[in-house]
């Protein structure tokens, strides 16, 4: 078994993973009352990032790694566990919001508003570099680009009308 192949099922783990704790955290926050925003962009959202992960496997599996950039992925690991650690139960895949409630400012959320997507852009550049594929990751990196200002539009106006609401 290659180093990439190690790499690619570890990421592919940790995305499953985290579409569980995802899912059992959307559930719960519908059932405290939250409201779903977004749920149009949704399903691209999931078909993109699946795309990327599936691309790497087609065209990474028997790759080199390069160590940096592996060192940098990691780092950004580090980070994305410091977001799901501050934000706790009220993470999710999607758009929830819960009247009522404010918003997280602790962690990364106290410097800046929306820390899980700058690790997400992060993670959709960096993992293709691992891999030496720089138009791959510029390719996916613009894609996301595109899906993030639709979403964090969404978001910023659903968190708006929950404060508004207050």
């Amino acid at each position: 078994m290659t180093l990439s192949i190690v790499i690619l099922g570890l990421v592919t783990a940790q995305r499953l993973g985290e579409l569980l704790i995802a899912r059992r955290n959307t559930a719960r926050l519908m059932a405290c009352g939250g409201i779903e925003a977004g749920r149009g962009h949704y399903p691209l959202m999931v078909a993109l990032h699946g795309a990327w992960l599936i691309g790497l496997w087609l065209l990474a599996w028997d790759r080199s790694a390069n160590l940096v950039w592996l060192g940098v992925y990691v780092g950004l690991q580090a980070a994305r566990a410091w977001v799901l650690a501050s934000i706790g139960p009220r993470w999710t895949t999607r758009i929830i919001v819960l009247p009522g409630e404010t918003l997280v400012r602790k962690g990364p959320y106290r410097l800046f508003p929306h820390p899980n997507y700058a690790v997400v852009v992060g993670e959709i550049a960096v993992l293709p570099l691992v891999f030496g594929l720089p138009a791959y990751a510029a390719v996916f990196s613009l894609l996301n680009a595109a899906m993030l200002t639709w979403r964090i539009r969404v978001e910023s106006r659903a968190l708006a009308e929950v404060a508004a609401a207050a």
